[in-house]
């Protein structure tokens, strides 16, 4: 009975110890987890976790044989870096056993709702490539805010699903609690998926509504000022508007749906940064009428010059830098460059300065640009600005500015988007003054060229006078409303005439003024002298320091009936006789040295002669391939005696660039000399 019963007991300790020893082998097995799904039919549950998760990177860590039961455990509904992980940056993987029972009548495929992973990542399921989002190292690419997506798994139930996740060095704003699962995947039928997430994009449409409206008008008026600038250089009011409305519209709306990023991507977003800034200097200095202060466009031109400098050095060290930098070594020398360049965000403060202390007299609509936009710009770079020390603090002031202050219609209102509301009302409304002030000016000056004109009318004769013993044409095509041609002729008492043509520098309203202070000083002098020469030096020294650094070309000759006449010139072209070109002593301008001296020259103009004065606008006239019209051409012109009209209307069809005029004389026979003398003058209109 005893041997039987130590046998029994000796039986007992074997069985005992052999499950201890089982148990022991089993145990790890028993900590592995396994996310079981009971009754899956045609909705979506959440993976919330417990994952296996595990820092570094192989990728035999897809397989679903991998043991992971060593691995740390980590909710699938927020970042490793807010849970046991802050700051860590590289490779990590996550893994998750499921078991997926089916209720009756569900679909046969199952698929994932992947919300958003900081920041690239691909998928495994049971060791199999599905999808992935970004670009991993060496040349890495992510997507900046949450950017979901689906993907599918087949009919498979059992299985481990796998995610490889990268995450880029930490920047100088990173508070270092992102990183990998943002919220939890969703597991559930195709239709289930599919319907969750057109849900969550027209949640998100409509939260972004409002923004996309706003920055979607950003766009327009940036392309429409752009448009405005390329019609009319000459406004570049509408250039600088461009340049400030199209980056951020394209900016905002693009980032809405989530931008791919890599280095290169935000070295253009530098750039376009300091496109938008200079900009919105440039164009409050037009808006608050500061063009004409020297001192101010001087500096705001150096401040550009420093922010293109400092962003092409912030861009090219983001470009080629980031990736070969780590920790401490690339967020210092990353946050003095951006708070550089940031704080020149800033700049736009100082034109309102100006505005303020100088006692700028601007309408309500100016003023409440130069508000509006101090505002929203403020709100931008003191929230840069802020969160450079966000990686050490964990406070952003960006955080405030775009929390939502209220919803209209489920769109979402922020600090920032209001203010940029504000912001783009007042510009349309400033522009728009600012347009009709143009107009208003552009009225004016209109008028004004008019009465120049009319004014040049009475000073440029219509009607000309009979000269004895020749005939007479003229023409004057000013280039522009008004010009610098002018021409008199003025009877003398003993039967001679004087003829005084010239051309003043330059062209348009100036060039015409100076015309009328020619014309009345060439009639002042004439009531003391018939000499050409003589002329001439009293128009010189009359002219001399009133034309403001421009001078004056002029003929002058005295013609009398036998056809002798005495000629004169101050540096004006030659006139031609029958085609061909004379030759005159040479002379300076008038209005260049008061003690120039003048000579006379005798030429004789005979019966038939035709004889030429013009001015260099019929010589320098120009084709549109830029082919000057030339004195090849001239003489070929007046070979053919034509009338001022038609040597006129020659220059313009090749191609008028400058004030035109033309004076004929043709010899009579002395037959027609006495038949013109019974019959009256000859009249001819310029």
């Amino acid at each position: 009975m005893l041997p039987r019963l130590l046998s029994l007991c000796l039986q007992g300790l074997i069985l005992l110890v052999a499950t201890n020893v089982a148990g022991a082998q089993q145990a790890p097995a028993s900590h592995q987890s396994v996310f079981t799904i009971n009754g899956l039919g045609k909705g979506s549950i959440p993976l919330d976790g417990p994952w296996q998760f595990h820092l570094g990177d192989n990728q035999a860590w897809a397989s679903p044989a991998l043991d992971d039961s060593h691995w740390e455990q980590l909710s699938g509904n927020r970042p490793w870096g807010a849970q046991t992980h802050p700051g860590y940056t590289g490779y990590a993987w996550y893994r998750l056993h499921i078991r997926v029972d089916a209720a009756p009548g569900a679909p046969a495929d199952v698929a994932l709702l992947i919300p958003g992973i900081n920041d690239a990542y691909q998928l495994y399921w049971n060791g199999a490539f599905v999808g992935s989002q970004g670009r991993m190292p060496p040349r890495p690419a992510w997507y900046r805010g949450a950017t979901p997506q689906t993907l599918g798994l087949g009919s498979a139930r059992d299985g481990v699903i796998a995610v490889r996740v990268w995450k880029t060095e930490l920047n100088f704003t990173d508070t270092g609690t992102g990183g990998g699962l943002t919220a939890p995947i969703e597991i559930g039928s195709p239709q289930a998926i599919a319907a969750v997430m057109a849900q969550a994009q027209g949640t998100d449409i409509l939260a972004n509504a409002f923004d996309i409206s706003l920055y979607s008008v950003f766009c327009l008026l940036g392309f429409a000022a752009l448009i405005l600038w390329l019609r009319n250089r000459s406004q570049t009011l509408f250039l600088w508007a461009a340049c400030f409305l199209i980056n951020p519209g394209l900016g905002s709306l693009i980032g809405l749906r989530g931008t791919l990023m890599d280095p290169w991507a935000e070295s253009i977003t530098l750039v376009t940064t300091c496109i938008e800034n200079i900009g919105l200097w440039f164009l409050l200095c037009w808006l608050l009428n500061l063009r004409e202060n020297q001192k101010l466009m001087r500096l705001t031109r150096i401040a550009a010059v420093c922010l293109v400098i400092a962003t092409i050095t912030d861009s090219a060290f983001t470009a080629f830098g980031l990736e070969s930098l780590h920790g401490a070594a690339r967020q210092i020398p990353e946050a003095v460059l951006t708070t550089f360049t940031t704080a020149f965000g800033l700049w736009n403060l100082v034109p309102v300065a100006v505005a303020v202390f100088t006692r700028a007299r601007l309408d309500r609509a100016r003023w409440l640009f130069a508000l509006t936009s101090s505002f929203a710009q403020s709100i931008f770079v003191t929230g840069t600005v802020l969160a450079l020390g966000r990686r050490f603090t964990h406070v952003s002031f960006s955080h405030y500015s775009f929390r939502t202050m209220f919803l209209f219609s489920g769109s979402i209102i922020n600090l920032q988007n209001l203010s940029d509301s504000l912001l783009i009302l007042s510009l349309i409304y400033a522009i728009y003054r600012f347009s009709a002030e143009n107009r208003d000016r552009q009225a004016a000056l209109e008028q004004e060229f008019r009465n120049a004109r009319e004014l040049q009318q009475v000073l440029i004769p219509e009607t000309l006078p009979e000269i004895p013993g020749f005939t007479l044409t003229s023409a004057y095509k000013p280039a522009l409303e008004v010009g610098g041609d002018f021409f008199q002729i003025i009877p003398v008492a003993d039967g001679s005439t004087l003829i005084v043509l010239g051309d003043v520098s330059g062209k348009g309203l100036k060039a015409a003024m100076a015309v009328s202070l020619i014309v009345g000083a060439t009639r002042m002098v004439a009531e003391f002298t018939k000499s050409p020469a003589e002329i001439l030096a009293g128009l010189n020294r009359r002219l001399h320091g009133r034309l403001q650094g421009g001078f004056a070309t002029c003929i002058a000759m005295r013609l009398v009936p036998d056809g002798n006449c005495l000629i004169s010139s101050a540096g004006h072209p030659a006139p031609f006789r029958n085609g061909g070109e004379l030759t005159l002593p040479g002379a300076l301008p008038l209005g260049i040295s008061p003690d120039a001296v003048y000579e006379e020259k005798t030429i004789s103009i005979h019966p038939g002669d035709h004889f030429a004065l013009y001015t260099d606008g019929l010589l320098e006239a120009r084709s549109p391939s830029g082919e000057l019209y030339g004195f090849d051409r001239l003489r070929i012109l007046f070979s053919a005696k034509p009338t001022a009209d038609e040597a006129t209307e020659a220059a313009v069809t090749f191609g008028q660039d400058d004030d035109i005029t033309v004076l004929t004389l043709t010899r009579l026979a002395a037959a027609r000399e006495s038949s013109t003398s019974h019959n009256g003058p000859v009249l001819v209109s310029a």
